[in-house]
């Protein structure tokens, strides 16, 4: 292919990814523009194409961001190059999305017919709009009873401010309207910019591990041209390979011989250590290197803790190869190794969300064969000692002693939960009972209103999205962004278990709600940790003070079902005998805790 061909080639590309609040058609969608272009054909057909992940079918969510070339045949008797870039809908997965963005032109914005723009529908646009991408407005699911496009069409015109006169009506179940979404790409998107002949400059926005063939990259270039057997530079950290494999993903991989500008494909190139190619960073050829890399994206800081620790102390090392493997493709995941007097050799591990720490989790405990024991979530809190010094805490078993401490602020967020009216008085009845703050309330239209609270990340991670689903017969949708530090009145809370603390059971709560918490967890402790031959005490204490106790009744043996009849003194002399071993086993009795009584500490209500 000459520079002539090459540059005609690149006017028909365009680039697009698809954004959409969680159940709004978007995966769908992905599924009906792969059989319209015939890039997959029927017999290979299946729901969810592009979600190959067995946990993404489970849930229903996309969770990785995937990418397919599709050849369309347009009405102006052109054939355009189409590269779909799929992503997730879930707030935990944002840095997804934003990945995904920085390899495209433009986004099909999905809105569903009968729930209209919801929280994360916005959060996503607004990632598109900085990313300075055309937005082509899609109305989907208007085969529903509920729906109602033109209302729709409104919410988007006004609380997004995009032109939706021209939005596409569509029902993806269904295939209707499919052609005009194509056609409308074609129209709106522009085609990628960047010159074959500038020395070569490509995004890495993805990468797997490949067990042959070591690290695939996913690739997106915006300068130059890629050849098989090219010495490529990674502008980061310097390391140069050599070029094994190039292609692209259709949706499954094809070889090429070239990547040319505006192209998203992938690279394999014997890259061994998953550390050496981090997404975000630009590839560029050894011998004519570019000037200065491509704008990467803003690293993730996690938002939500917890300490995973195997079950078995041999799996240790399994689990940090697990981890480490699970870090190549999802660099929002930290983890660092840590010790607990009662669960062994571990890693605290870092997460954008509860969902993000589920997944995790379910893929360890999967792909891996690990079995996994996790404590409850935290966040980190800043904490000012009486010296002056400040320390970040994000494991409670790390909180200086409490004549240490001078002040600690805990994190807080703006969440924006959008809901129907009725529901305003529950979600503001849940918002205040997570210690939140009001901000502002907007009417969307007659039907639903965004309430805006400044809340505690420490009460949102817990069961706060459950409780507010279910408090709205799942209507509600929540956003949320970081809102800076805050002073707060926190104390630790340590679990005591037969005299002995036991740190994996730590955590961090308001001072006006310890006794509460206190109670509920040594109660739920008591249901769950066995009866031994001796009583257990269960306390909650905040530094000495005892705040709530419980008690694991011990078993009684019948010493006495043996005598029969006899002097009263032979009775009186075995229960003596009794009460002295029992005391004696009290002394040394070890108590073995169970993985459901690490989990209690989730499952608590704060009610």
């Amino acid at each position: 292919m000459d520079k002539q061909q090459a540059r005609e080639r690149q006017e028909r590309i365009r680039n697009f990814s698809i954004i959409a609040h969680i159940d709004h058609g978007k995966s769908t969608l992905a599924d009906r523009i792969l059989q319209v272009t015939e890039t997959v054909s029927d017999r290979e057909m299946q729901d969810q194409l592009l979600d190959s992940m067995d946990l993404e079918r489970e849930r229903g969510i996309t969770i990785k961001l995937n990418t397919v070339e599709l050849k369309y045949q347009a009405k102006d008797g052109q054939e355009y190059l189409f590269h779909l870039i799929d992503t997730p809908g879930h707030v935990d997965f944002t840095y997804e999305v934003s990945r995904s963005l920085a390899a495209c032109e433009g986004a099909i914005l999905v809105v569903d017919a009968a729930q209209g723009v919801e929280a994360q529908t916005l959060a996503n646009v607004y990632l598109a709009i900085d990313a300075d991408l055309e937005i082509v407005p899609v109305i989907n699911k208007i085969d529903l009873p509920a729906a109602d496009p033109e209302r729709v069409s409104l919410e988007v015109e006004n609380m997004i401010g995009l032109d939706a006169s021209d939005a596409v009506h569509a029902s993806a179940k269904n295939g209707i309207g499919i052609e005009d979404i194509l056609e409308q790409i074609v129209d709106k998107v522009p085609p990628p910019e960047g010159d074959i002949d500038n020395p070569v400059q490509a995004l890495i926005f993805d990468s797997v591990y490949d067990s042959y063939r070591g690290v695939v990259l996913s690739v997106r270039v915006k300068e130059g041209m890629i050849e098989k057997g090219d010495k490529i530079k990674l502008m980061n950290s310097g390391k140069v390979y050599e070029v094994t494999e190039l292609g692209v993903f259709s949706p499954k991989p094809i070889e090429r011989d070239a990547l040319m500008v505006g192209d998203v494909g992938y690279i394999t190139a014997n890259i061994k250590s998953v550390r050496d190619a981090r997404v975000g960073d630009t590839i560029t050829l050894a011998n004519n290197p570019a000037d200065k890399p491509l704008q990467g994206y803003r690293t993730m800081i996690p938002m939500v803790y917890c300490g995973m620790y195997p079950t078995d102390s041999g799996d240790y090392e399994d689990l940090r190869e697990a981890l480490e493997r699970l870090q190549l493709n999802d660099s929002s995941l930290q983890f660092q190794a840590e010790t607990s007097q009662a669960l062994g050799f571990g890693f605290r591990c870092g997460f954008l969300g509860m969902l993000h720490m589920d997944v995790i989790q379910e893929r360890l405990e999967r792909e891996f064969n690990l079995d996994l024991i996790t404590t409850a979530p935290s966040v980190i809190y800043h904490v000012q000692k009486t010296d002056g010094e400040m320390v970040e805490v994000s494991n409670p078993s790390e909180m200086p002693e409490p004549t240490e401490i001078d002040s600690i602020e805990e994190p807080r967020v703006k969440a924006t939960v959008t809901v129907p009216n009725d529901y305003v008085g529950a979600v503001m009845e849940i918002c205040e009972r997570k210690r939140g703050n009001f901000v502002t309330m907007e009417y969307l239209d007659d039907l639903r209103v965004n309430v805006i609270y400044n809340l505690p990340l420490s009460e949102i991670v817990f069961d706060f999205f459950d409780r507010l689903k279910s408090m709205t017969k799942g209507y509600a949708s929540l956003d949320y962004e970081a809102a800076g530090y805050e002073q707060s009145n926190l104390v630790k809370m340590d679990i005591l278990i037969h005299g002995d603390s036991v740190d994996a059971l730590s955590f961090i709560v308001h001072k006006d709600f310890s006794y509460e918490r206190g109670r509920a967890i040594v109660d739920q402790l008591k249901e769950k940790i066995p009866r031994q031959q001796f009583e257990i005490p269960i306390q909650a204490a905040i530094g000495h003070n005892i705040v709530a106790r419980s008690t694991v009744k011990a078993y009684r043996k019948d010493v006495t079902e043996k005598l029969y009849g006899g002097d009263v003194t032979r009775r009186q002399k075995l229960l003596k005998k009794q009460k002295e071993g029992k005391k004696r086993m009290k002394n040394v009795g070890n108590v073995e805790i169970p993985q459901e009584a690490f989990m209690a500490v989730l499952d608590l209500d704060s009610d």
